[in-house]
């Protein structure tokens, strides 16, 4: 029998012109043009009419994240949502976030026009209070010096692509992560100087990546194919330390994915039932494991202090979601944790791909057995006759792995104010 969802073969895809629609299953399609262009749409039927929302094109949007991305839209659908009414809401806050950040009175024309580097420590300076730590503020500051020397000196005014280009090429496919994020911060430094009054117009900002540096710079060097883009073991610690001071309970949820390098569904759909904290074990069920195999996860100490945190003040009711969405007897979002790294402009990377952190963290960092890691991933180690004679699941030996990933993670800069898990843990202790 075929499947009812991914369909599509990754490695083929590479090759295939053949105009028209190719359907991946659950509303997924991939639609060739004739001249050859392919763009990712998501299709549904409500009320009896068909209707599409597009998800980007095939060279900028992966086959898994594309699958990511049809699957929260299937979510929405589900909870009685509309994709596109989600999409137009949550472009709309982003606009009024915008709006808001660059509402700065405007330059006087006799003002003398900044350097980049005078305009980059103002635009900081401005913005620093609505970001979520003194870290965040280090990366920026530290990434324009470290990166954008060649600018520093420069008339915000007299910036070019070419410069552009000279700045970003060296570091583009050796920092890929780097060299995106040094982009839009300069990106969006220089269009608060064109909106302070600075740049006079006709203007078009010489970091625009759309028409302009994507032709400039060369192809970056992707993941192998059909893989989820994942952040580097190096800088999880610090992007812990971000998200532990976000309040949202996506955020929390985050966490927990992380430290327990479980799938977003996994997560989300989690019910207190499950938990034991008193002997630090979450059970998921089969029905809601991948491989329909019951997974038992040993639960670190951050994981509990999460748990706890979560816990204090509410009424825990066995089948009620660990995290509630805002339908009563819905969990949240499956976008909810992804919203988060967007928020967090962390949106080149995936949740799933949180689990490729983990693992590569593990094989290159520690001594732990790689059928071990494998078990801590529900992923099936061995053939089926291996499987038959090994009944257990290495239990204790999972724990002592889930505990040297959360010492990891949780070894982010400690001159940052200690995140609520942190202090959760300090008062358990």
């Amino acid at each position: 029998m075929s499947r009812a969802i991914h369909k599509l073969n990754a490695r083929r895809l590479e090759s295939l012109a053949k105009e028209g629609w190719h359907g991946d299953g659950g509303g997924l399609w991939l639609r060739i043009e004739k001249d050859g262009s392919k763009r990712w749409l998501f299709v549904w039927i409500r009320n009896k009419k068909r209707r599409e929302m597009g998800l980007g094109s095939y060279r900028d949007v992966p086959l898994a994240e594309a699958r990511e991305l049809s699957a929260a839209a299937r979510q929405i659908l589900k909870e009685g949502g509309d994709p596109l009414e989600m999409r137009k809401q949550v472009a709309q806050e982003e606009a009024i976030e915008a709006a808001a950040a660059e509402n700065e009175e405007e330059a006087t024309p006799e003002t003398p026009v900044p350097t980049f580097l005078k305009y980059a420590e103002e635009y900081i300076d401005a913005h620093k209070d609505g970001w979520s730590n003194e870290k965040h503020i280090w990366q920026w500051s530290n990434s324009l010096t470290k990166h954008a020397k060649l600018l520093l000196e420069k008339p915000v005014d007299t910036i070019t692509a070419d410069d552009l280009v000279d700045v970003l090429k060296p570091i583009w496919n050796v920092f890929a992560d780097t060299a995106g994020r040094v982009r839009g911060r300069i990106e969006k430094i220089l269009d608060a100087a064109k909106a302070k009054g600075h740049i006079q117009s006709p203007w078009e900002n010489p970091a625009r990546w759309q028409g302009n540096l994507e032709h400039r710079l060369p192809k970056r060097k992707r993941l192998a194919t059909g893989h989820y883009n994942a952040l580097g073991y190096e800088e999880m610690p610090d992007f812990f330390v971000a998200l532990g001071n976000r309040p949202a309970p996506a955020a929390r949820a985050l966490e927990l994915t992380i430290l327990c390098a479980t799938r977003t569904s996994e997560t989300l759909k989690m019910k207190w039932r499950e938990v034991d904290l008193k002997k630090g074990i979450w059970t998921i069920p089969a029905e809601r494991m991948k491989m329909r195999i019951e997974h038992r996860i040993p639960l670190s100490e951050a994981a509990i202090a999460i748990l706890r945190s979560i816990a204090d003040g509410m009424i825990i009711e066995p089948d009620g979601f660990v995290f509630p969405g805002q339908k009563a007897g819905k969990p949240l979002s499956q976008m909810s944790m992804t919203m988060v790294m967007r928020r967090m402009d962390m949106g080149d990377f995936t949740v799933h791909g949180m689990r490729s952190t983990f693992r590569d963290y593990m094989g290159d960092m520690t001594p732990h057995a790689e059928n071990i890691v494998e078990h801590a991933l529900a992923h099936q180690v061995g053939d089926s006759t291996v499987r038959a004679y090994r009944r257990k699941d290495a239990f204790e030996k999972r724990r002592a792995v889930m505990a040297d990933w959360a010492t990891y993670v949780l070894s982010g800069s400690p001159d940052i104010e200690a995140t609520p898990i942190e202090q959760e843990m300090a008062m358990a202790a």
